[in-house]
């Protein structure tokens, strides 16, 4: 079974739900009708009762996400377009994802940056091929994920790794994200299909109810951070209607280096 989107490529098979952002000539940035495209298709993933897991990744051979489009942030009123409080639903994405109750497999073939690293985060396990590269870039142009980008991911690697990901915006190799704590394993690029399935097919032979219940469990000792989160959304709003968070943007998009402090 194959359900048509613009953005995304959604499929059933025989151990997983796949859902990949289709958007390689912008390494898998995302935009707003991207985002829109991935809460319905996790929704649908939800329902799905055929299968116990779902495998998230980006299409073509160099990228899993980037993050945000930033040539669509490039607009008058620092947004990325009509929905949600930033221009796009992020914050309904995350708990889209979170929610479903499937195992989600984050498949980083390549570059996992900003956003990416956000959902290679958030995702239940996380697969990477020996060619992936982990990181932030929020504070090189402009931007930050509060809440899941950053409370959750202190969690998951400690406080003072978490601090430097984004302090720093830094890229880390797959090992490195396997010894951080961000991935699951690391396996040679070409193999890394074959294990996806071959973690999807284990987890398929098992009780979806327990399955869901275990998922809910693990969410709800963080469920708090979904709080902050929205609040941190919220200011961002505000930030990137700065003249400073556009700036970033700007930069970016004419490939030079941004020149933040004339504008504090």
């Amino acid at each position: 079974m194959s359900t048509q989107f613009k953005d995304i490529l959604y499929e059933v098979g025989a151990n997983a739900v796949y859902i990949t952002i289709n958007r390689p000539e912008v390494f898998n940035a995302f935009r707003t009708q991207t985002v829109e495209e991935l809460i319905q298709a996790f929704r649908m993933a939800d329902e799905e009762k055929s299968v116990n897991a779902v495998i998230f990744g980006g299409a073509g051979d160099k990228a899993f996400c980037t993050g945000g489009d930033q040539k669509v942030h490039l607009s008058e009123d620092g947004l990325y377009g009509p929905r949600g409080m930033v221009g796009l639903p992020i914050e309904e994405l995350q708990t889209a994802i979170r929610d479903c109750r499937k195992v989600v497999i984050a498949r980083v073939q390549g570059f996992a940056i900003g956003g990416g690293n956000v959902f290679a985060t958030i995702c239940d396990l996380t697969l990477a091929s020996e060619k992936a590269q982990f990181g932030q870039v929020g504070p090189k142009v402009g931007s930050v994920d509060p809440g899941f980008g950053t409370a959750y991911l202190a969690r998951m690697l400690g406080e003072k790794k978490a601090r430097e990901v984004w302090f720093l915006c830094r890229r880390y190799k797959a090992q490195e994200a396997l010894e951080m704590g961000l991935v699951n394993k690391v396996v040679p690029h070409e193999e890394l299909d074959a294990e996806c399935e071959a973690w999807a097919a284990e987890i398929n032979q098992l009780s979806p109810t327990a399955i869901a219940i275990a998922k809910r469990s693990f969410n709800a000792d963080s469920e708090n951070i979904r709080g902050i989160s929205f609040m941190g959304v919220a200011a961002v709003k505000g930030y990137y209607q700065s003249e400073e968070s556009k700036e970033g943007v700007r930069a970016f998009n004419e490939k030079r280096k941004p020149e933040f402090k004339k504008y504090l």
